[in-house]
C-alpha cells in the first residue's frame, strides 16, 4: 500500500467523523474550535521537512501558470463557471470523490472537457486557496518546488492535498510542518510580489504564539525566498482576518484595495493598514505603490458586515494567465466593480460569477482555488516607465529577465500610435540577465506605448506585461522649456509648488507662479498616462495662483486612492509633479 493511502486511512480513523464533512465554512466550527488547541497536522512521509535547498523565490498569482487546482464539493454551480473560464488558460485540476457525477455536471453546464484532470482524493472542505500547495522556483526561474505548511484548520485530509498534488505532478514537496520550522498558516491570507515581500495580517502572529515574529520571518525566508513580510493590524469585523478579503495585488506595485463609505466596517482599519504601506514600503523597484480602490458593497438589503451584512468583496478574485475571474453579486455595483478591474488591467478578459450562495461562508472565488506554477518560466523583472521629458537622448527601458536554460533573444515594441502597429527594438545585454534599449526621443506632448517580449532558449516565451500587445504600458512625453517647443521661453516662464497637503484627503491646493501672462493648461493623470480631470484650462495674468483639486474626475465621481500626476502648461514649457491621495 503506497505511504500516502496508509497515512490517510490511519487519520480517517483517528479524527473525529465532522473533519470528513465536505460543505464547511471558512471559518471554524464549533466542533473544530474544540479541537484545534490540540490538534496534530499530519505529516506526508514523501515531503522534505526541510526548508529547499538554496535561494528560492515565491511566486507571484500573475505569474505564467500551468493551471488552478480546486475541490468539487458544494457550490457545483460557482465551481463549474470557473472551470469553463480557467481550462481555456491552463490545465484544472478537480480533487473529487467522483469523477462521473462532475463531468455530467460539467457537461450538462455546457462546460466542454478537454483541459480537466481529476484527482479521486479524500478532503474535508472547498478552501483549496488555504490548503493547497504554494510554489518556488530555485534561483529565480529553475527547478519548481511546492511548499506546505500546517493548514489553520484541524482539517486533515485538507492538509495532505499539496502532497497528492506534488506527487501527480512529481514535484518534490517541502514541508514546514515539524519543529523547529513548523508553521501555521493559511493561503488567504499571504500575498506575494515575486520579489521577496509577502503581505498578510498579524493573524499569522495570533496562529503561532510559540514563535517570536523573528522566527517566523526566518521560516518564511527560508521555504518561500520572502526577505521582507509586511503585517498588518486584523480587521475587526472580517472574523477570518484573511487580506484577500479586502486586497489584491495585480502586479509587483500595484495593490488592489476594497474601500467602504467613510466610517462604516472595516473601512477605517482597512485606511489604516493602507496608510502603513505607503508610509513605510516601496515597490521591489523602491517606489510609491500604485493604489487602486474597489468598493465593498452592502448585502442585498444594504446592510455591511459592521450591521450582519455578507462580506461582500472584489478582491477575492483570480488571475488565471490572461483572465481573471471575479466575484459578483448585484448589477448596480458589479457594473462599477468591472470597469475598475478593466481599467486596471487593461488587456485582460474579465469574467464576472455570481458568489451570493457562496459569500455567506465568508469566501468567494480566491478562497476555492490554487494556482500552481509553470515549469521553467521567463521571468521578467522591468520597472515600467511613468513618464518621461522630450529628451533628445530618448527613453531607456531596462529589464532583468531570466529563464533555466538561458534567454535568446529580447525586444522592445513601441509606437506612439497603436493604429501603426508597434515597432520592435533588439534589447542588449550588459550582464548575464540584464538587458536594454532605448526607445527614440518623440516631441513633447505624444505618448509611448511600450512592452517587452523575451524567447528562451528553451523555447519559452514572455511578455511584460503579461498580456502584452492587448495589454501595455503607456508613459506621456513631457514638453519642457526650451526643448521641442516651437516658441521656446527660459525656465523661468512658471514655477510649480508642490501640493498641500500630501498626501491629502480630501482635497489638495496646487499653487504655481507665472512670469507673464499665459495661456495655462493644468490637469490630473494617473499613472498611465491617462488623464483624469483638467482644472485650468485659460488665459491667466503674472502672479501667483492657485486651484484645489478634490480627488474627483472630470465627471465628478471620487477616484481612488493612490498616486497621481498634476500637470502644468504654460509659456511653451511643462512641468509635472506627484501627489497621493488617501481615502
Amino acid at each position: 500500500m503506497k505511504p500516502l493511502v496508509c497515512s490517510i486511512l490511519f487519520i480517517l480513523f483517528s479524527v473525529p467523523i465532522f473533519a470528513q464533512q465536505t460543505d464547511l465554512p471558512h471559518y471554524l466550527t464549533p466542533a473544530e474550535q474544540a479541537l484545534y488547541g490540540t490538534y496534530q497536522a499530519p505529516v506526508s512521509p514523501e515531503a522534505i521537512p526541510t526548508p529547499p535547498p538554496g535561494p528560492v523565490r515565491a511566486m507571484a498569482e500573475w505569474e505564467e501558470l500551468h493551471g488552478l487546482l480546486l475541490t468539487w464539493t458544494f457550490q457545483p454551480n460557482i465551481l463549474r463557471q470557473i472551470v469553463d473560464a480557467a481550462q481555456e488558460e491552463g490545465m484544472v485540476y478537480i480533487v473529487c470523490s467522483d469523477s462521473n457525477s462532475v463531468k455530467s455536471y460539467l457537461s450538462n453546464g455546457g462546460v466542454p472537457l478537454y483541459n480537466i484532470e481529476f484527482m479521486i482524493e479524500p478532503f474535508n472542505s472547498i478552501w483549496s486557496r488555504d490548503y493547497g500547495p504554494w510554489h518556488v522556483y530555485a534561483e529565480d526561474s529553475d527547478s519548481l518546488y511546492v511548499i506546505d505548511w500546517v493548514y489553520n484548520r484541524p482539517r486533515p485530509l485538507d492538509d495532505l492535498i499539496p502532497t497528492a498534488m506534488a506527487l501527480r505532478r512529481s514535484l518534490p514537496i517541502y514541508e514546514a510542518t515539524v519543529d523547529p520550522y513548523r508553521l501555521v498558516h493559511t493561503g488567504g491570507n499571504f500575498m506575494v510580489d515575486g520579489f521577496g515581500t509577502a503581505f498578510s495580517s498579524k493573524l499569522i502572529l495570533n496562529e503561532n504564539p510559540g514563535k517570536s515574529e523573528e522566527m517566523i520571518n526566518d521560516i518564511v525566508q527560508a521555504y518561500l525566498g520572502i526577505n521582507r513580510y509586511i503585517k498588518m493590524d486584523n480587521l475587526p469585523y472580517d472574523v477570518i482576518h484573511h487580506i484577500d478579503m479586502h486586497m489584491k495585488l495585480l502586479d509587483e506595485e500595484t495593490l488592489l484595495v476594497g474601500e467602504y463609505p467613510p466610517g462604516v466596517a472595516d473601512g477605517p482599519q482597512i485606511e489604516a493598514n493602507l496608510n502603513y504601506i505607503l508610509e513605510n514600503f516601496k515597490t521591489a523597484y523602491g517606489r510609491d505603490f500604485q493604489v487602486v480602490r474597489i468598493p465593498m458593497p452592502p448585502d442585498a438589503f444594504g446592510r455591511y458586515p459592521n450591521t450582519g451584512g455578507d462580506y461582500r468583496t472584489y478582491t477575492n478574485s483570480i488571475i488565471v494567465n490572461r483572465t481573471v475571474i471575479v466575484p459578483t453579486y448585484e448589477l448596480q455595483y458589479d457594473t462599477t466593480a468591472l470597469r475598475i478591474y478593466r481599467e486596471a488591467m487593461p488587456g485582460y478578459n474579465i469574467v464576472g460569477v455570481n458568489c451570493n450562495a457562496i459569500i455567506p461562508s465568508l469566501g468567494a472565488i480566491h478562497c476555492i482555488v490554487k494556482e500552481l506554477g509553470a515549469r521553467n518560466p521567463v521571468l521578467i523583472a522591468h520597472a515600467r516607465i511613468l513618464s518621461a521629458a522630450d529628451s533628445s537622448a530618448g527613453y531607456p527601458v531596462e529589464a532583468r529577465i531570466r529563464s533555466a536554460g538561458g534567454i535568446d533573444s529580447a525586444t522592445v515594441y513601441w509606437t506612439a500610435d497603436t493604429s501603426l502597429g508597434f515597432s520592435a527594438l533588439p534589447m542588449s545585454t550588459a550582464a548575464s540577465d540584464s538587458f536594454t534599449a532605448v526607445i527614440p526621443a518623440q516631441p513633447g506632448g505624444r505618448t509611448i506605448h511600450y512592452y517587452i517580449a523575451a524567447n528562451a532558449v528553451s523555447g519559452k516565451t514572455a511578455t511584460k506585461p503579461p498580456v502584452a500587445p492587448e495589454g501595455h504600458y503607456q508613459f506621456p512625453v513631457e514638453i519642457t522649456s526650451g526643448l521641442a517647443a516651437h516658441h521656446p521661453r527660459p525656465a523661468e516662464d512658471f514655477r510649480l509648488a508642490q501640493n498641500y497637503p500630501n498626501p491629502f484627503n480630501p482635497s489638495t491646493v496646487i499653487s504655481y507662479q507665472l512670469s507673464g501672462i499665459s495661456e495655462v493648461r493644468l490637469a490630473i493623470y494617473n499613472l498611465l498616462g491617462e488623464k483624469i480631470a483638467t482644472l485650468v484650462d485659460t488665459r491667466q495674468n503674472a502672479g501667483n495662483h492657485q486651484v484645489q483639486w478634490n480627488g474627483r474626475d472630470q465627471s465628478g465621481k471620487p477616484v481612488s486612492s493612490g498616486v497621481y500626476l498634476y500637470r502644468l502648461e504654460a509659456g511653451g514649457g511643462a512641468s509635472s509633479r506627484k501627489m497621493i491621495l488617501l481615502r
